[in-house]
């Protein structure tokens, strides 16, 4: 089936769940009993990219899917099956372990032990290590921004006004040229890689499809607005150092300079935009609704976690 109109097409099923999933929006199977999710391994290929399935209906969906599946009543119960099953084992193995304003001071802290993602592609990667991690971040880059936005509805006050100003900026501050998820094609471009939407979604690890998969939890449901304010603040107060060794891999090997610029921008805006949420947008959250501070805390916890296990993956596949 062909991509259309920026549609990616949908991924080959990886178990019962995700085969049973896509064979239904195609009008060729049944969807999956719910029951199904409870015998799944929560972080697992086939769970992962069932859910991952279902969520992509709201945002681009897939080509020759008719579109009114986004709010289908029947998918909708299986997604909250599997929803619950994700959930449940991230609450299990990803609770905050001190208080809110310990995790953030982790945040801010890079650890001095020389092992990570950006520091092994800063110091040994090669162009090969490169391409195959912008493969793996595309499934989120390319939609940067997107799971944030829908947040913004949730909030009040001084919280709202600075996730739109940084959410503002992550989406070009109006211009088109600079919106970030074009950046990021850009630097697959400069890779030799395909910049389409969703392209490399059949080779999306487990880790990076749960990892998206909990932006896109958080986002669409308003009780959960304090716990992606705290995936957020996870995101952007550690993406500029982050992005410093990113940008010195891309510049050692000569990636190119759109592939240096995506990082060299995030360098210089994230540094920004980690004062404003921590003052503004988890300040400003904090002062309308105290309670909310437990999910923020786990939003945060959730966050490392994911990204943990995801570099984890990355750096065994390398051989690192």
């Amino acid at each position: 089936m062909p991509e259309s109109h920026g549609m990616p097409t949908l991924p080959r099923g990886r178990g019962p769940l995700s085969s049973a999933v896509s064979g239904a929006l195609l009008g060729r199977s049944a969807l999956p009993d719910s029951a199904m999710a409870d015998l799944a391994d929560p972080f697992g290929e086939d769970l992962q990219l069932a859910l991952y399935t279902c969520y992509e209906l709201h945002y681009r969906g897939f080509g020759g899917v008719d579109p009114a599946w986004e709010w289908d009543t029947s998918l909708l119960s299986v997604r909250a099956s599997l929803e619950d099953r994700f959930l449940t084992a991230l609450r299990r193995d990803a609770a905050a372990r001190q208080p809110l304003a310990g995790l953030l001071a982790d945040l801010v802290t890079e650890p001095a032990d020389p092992g990570g993602v950006p520091r092994f592609l800063a110091e040994r990667g090669t162009l090969d290590d490169l391409r195959a991690y912008a493969r793996q971040r595309s499934l989120y880059h390319l939609k940067e921004a997107d799971p944030h936005a829908w947040v913004l509805p949730r909030l009040t006050g001084r919280a709202k006004a600075a996730m739109a100003a940084v959410e503002f900026d992550e989406f070009g501050g109006g211009r088109a040229d600079r919106v970030h998820a074009r950046l990021f094609a850009g630097l697959m471009t400069d890779l030799g890689l395909d910049s389409r939407y969703g392209h490399y979604l059949d080779s999306g690890y487990a880790e990076m499809l749960a990892l998206v998969n909990a932006m896109s939890l958080f986002g669409l449901h308003r009780r959960m607005r304090g716990t992606l304010v705290g995936h957020f603040a996870a995101v952007e107060i550690t993406s500029s150092p982050a992005s410093r060794h990113l940008a010195r891999a891309m510049a050692r090997t000569g990636a190119g300079p759109a592939a240096e610029h995506f990082y060299d921008e995030h360098v210089e805006a994230d540094a920004v935009h980690e004062q404003i949420v921590r003052n503004e947008v988890i300040g400003g959250l904090l002062d309308e609704e105290p309670r909310l501070e437990p999910d923020i805390a786990f939003g945060i916890a959730a966050t490392s976690f994911l990204e943990d296990r995801l570099g984890r993956r990355f750096l065994t596949d390398r051989g690192a």
